[in-house]
């Protein structure tokens, strides 16, 4: 059943001119499934049988069509038992005696030969299922880079695109009593028109990288659920029902450590919007104080539980206000990648609290940018219990394949996933849309839709892109000119600048760089830092790649961002070294960006102590 709601949202945007009316139903997700970990059901991780497929035996003959029944990597057979009933049977292939890998991780850790494969593998597993009549079946699958294609007992049931954000089949009537079988074709090969396209500067993490789980739910269930505070004071609480008895059925939405209950009766479409006064009890989230309260959403015998704080968040001139309040972002951008020499991409919840904690208690900061795609729930959910303010982004990277609608179609739908699994985050103060996309008429279309869309789907965060700047030379003097067309649909700016590392300037000449932009709004360096490797001291001639030459430019960049008198927060290029096949320096490098104030294994380095003595002392006001 689609989500009626989502659907009556996508239409208004399209009666506004958000969006033409023939994309209006690519905008959103069949069904959300929110918080899919807390419900009952069974976790697929673990032992999955695993096949590479470089030729897409398993997608089509050597001649183009189907493939046959004895090539299907999905097929619902027992090889072993089929070639023993009958000797001539040929099979070239054998799922169930395949080698054996866990899930969730990407395959370049599977085996060494995997390190830079690109293309399509398949997974697949048995489990035991029990469906009873009165219940609902989903398959959610946290991410799957970058296509999957899902089969239960041989039949498809399912494709998604996009490698960092969830989604959900319905499995019902698809299961038998007892043992079943799940076969995933994961596709990690990207082209000039996918969402990213194939150039970029971080490792393709092909594979089945977040938890699948099967997930039970009664006829009719919550599907979504949102809550947050707004502006006026109010908590305002949001439920869409999914199935034959969501209309006219009654709801219900408590926080009993507040004695909070909100009640109504969800519409014809199955959803419904209440909202009540905050009460004077309660506490508002913020770094400093991160509470959070237990949560029920409840509809029928379905009731679905969270953990879930408050705050308000807004721009007034160039200041961002967390609960009314200035607060200076004081952060570090981060790829999704646990620390060790061989990472995998599969983030657990000691992997993110080790991550987060090096921001938080060893920079002193209060904020984190997930670069350049969705990270992981239990990464929002971590920053939440922790108290770091968070910026989400959506991967559209470089050069998109802007003036191509079917690329929009991918972004916008990977942009809504992404929200509507983190709307209850408090955590989650800016959705990112881009990140360094030179401008031009179809990349400004592109985004104002992406932004737009975010405004329909989530008014009680901030909107910003990471951009470019113009750089001005007069009479001596360098100015960074902030002009791009897009800042006007955004709440705050975002610049990522590497003056001294890409540039030729001294470093000793960054402080004297000027700023300047039109708009009255905040700024974020959402990016500026220079490679060092872990433990290359140079002293002597201060080179690049050395720690002295990444701590001295860290300095320098510092100071030059004090003269800004609209910044409002920073987050610098990176918490910690991360793979990148494009970075080859034989020495330094070796697959490696650099930029890490940590290295891989967690090293410090010379400018982590010049970032976290800086942060220490900086206030909403010290500028």
């Amino acid at each position: 059943m689609a989500r009626k709601w989502l659907a009556l949202v996508a239409c208004a945007l399209a009666m506004a001119g958000a969006f033409p009316d023939a994309a209006a139903a690519q905008l959103l997700p069949d069904r959300v499934l929110v918080n899919a970990s807390g419900r009952a059901g069974t976790d697929l991780s673990g032992p999955w049988n695993w096949s590479v497929d470089p030729y897409r035996d398993g997608v089509a003959g050597f001649h183009g069509e189907a493939p046959g029944r004895t090539h299907q990597r999905y097929a619902d057979v027992d090889v072993d038992a089929e070639t023993r009933k009958d000797p001539y049977a040929l099979w070239e292939l054998d799922m169930r005696r395949a080698p054996v890998t866990s899930l969730p991780s990407s395959w370049i850790t599977h085996d060494a030969t995997m390190r830079y494969y690109d293309g399509l593998v398949w997974y697949q597993r048995r489990f035991e299922a029990a469906p009873r009549p009165g219940e609902r079946q989903f398959l959610h699958f946290g991410a799957v880079d970058y296509r999957a294609s899902i089969y239960v007992n041989g039949a498809l049931v399912g494709t998604h695109e996009g490698g960092f954000t969830p989604f959900a089949l319905e499995v019902t009537g698809k299961l038998r009593a007892g043992e079943n079988q799940i076969t995933i074709g994961v596709d990690s090969e990207r082209s000039n028109d996918t969402v990213p396209p194939t150039v970029t500067d971080w490792e393709t993490y092909g594979g089945v990288i977040r938890p699948v789980r099967l997930v039970t739910t009664p006829a009719t269930y919550v599907d979504d659920a949102w809550i947050r505070l707004t502006g006026a004071g109010r908590i305002r609480a949001s439920m869409t029902l999914d199935g034959p008895s969501a209309a006219g059925r009654p709801v219900r939405v408590r926080i009993p450590a507040l004695g909070l209950t909100l009640s109504g009766t969800a519409d014809s479409q199955g959803r419904w919007t209440g909202e009540a006064a905050a009460p004077r009890a309660l506490k508002r989230w913020s770094p400093e104080s991160p509470t959070l309260y237990d949560v029920r959403f409840e509809s029928g015998e379905d009731v679905l539980s969270d953990r879930i704080g408050f705050r308000t968040l807004e721009v007034r001139g160039t200041r961002i206000l967390l609960n009314g309040k200035p607060i200076f972002l004081r952060g570090i951008s981060l790829h999704e990648e646990e620390l060790g020499k061989e990472p995998t991409r599969a983030i657990t919840p000691a992997a993110a609290r080790a991550l987060l904690s090096e921001i938080k208690d060893g920079l002193h900061g209060n904020f984190v940018r997930l670069a350049h795609y969705p990270h992981s729930e239990v990464m929002t959910r971590m920053a939440d219990e922790l108290g770091l303010i968070v910026w989400s982004e959506v991967p559209v990277y470089w050069r998109v394949a802007f003036a191509r609608p079917e690329t929009l179609a991918v972004a916008r739908r990977m942009l809504a996933e992404n929200i509507l699994r983190d709307r209850n985050r408090a955590s989650i103060a800016l959705w990112s849309v881009a990140n360094e996309t030179p401008v031009s008429e179809p990349r400004n279309a592109f985004l104002t839709t992406l932004v737009r869309d975010v405004r329909a789907l989530d008014d009680s965060r901030l909107v910003t892109a990471a951009l470019l700047t113009r750089r001005d030379e007069k009479n001596g003097r360098i100015e960074m000119v902030i002009d791009d067309p897009l800042v006007a649909q955004l709440d705050v700016m975002a610049i990522n600048t590497y003056n001294g590392w890409y540039s030729g300037d001294r470093l000793e000449a960054l402080p004297a760089i000027g700023w300047r932009s039109g708009a009255t709004k905040p700024l974020i360096l959402s990016e500026f830092g220079a490679d060092a490797k872990a433990g290359f001291l140079d002293a002597g001639l201060r080179r690049k790649f050395s720690e002295e030459f990444q701590a001295e430019y860290y300095r320098q960049t510092l100071a030059m961002a004090d003269s800004i008198p609209f910044l409002a927060g920073m987050s610098p290029w990176i918490l910690k070294d991360f793979r990148s096949p494009r970075r080859q320096h034989p020495v330094y490098q070796q697959g490696w960006n650099r930029k890490g104030l940590i290295s891989e294994t967690g090293e410090r380095k010379q400018a982590f102590g010049v970032l976290a003595d800086y942060y220490s002392k900086r206030t909403p006001d010290s500028r």
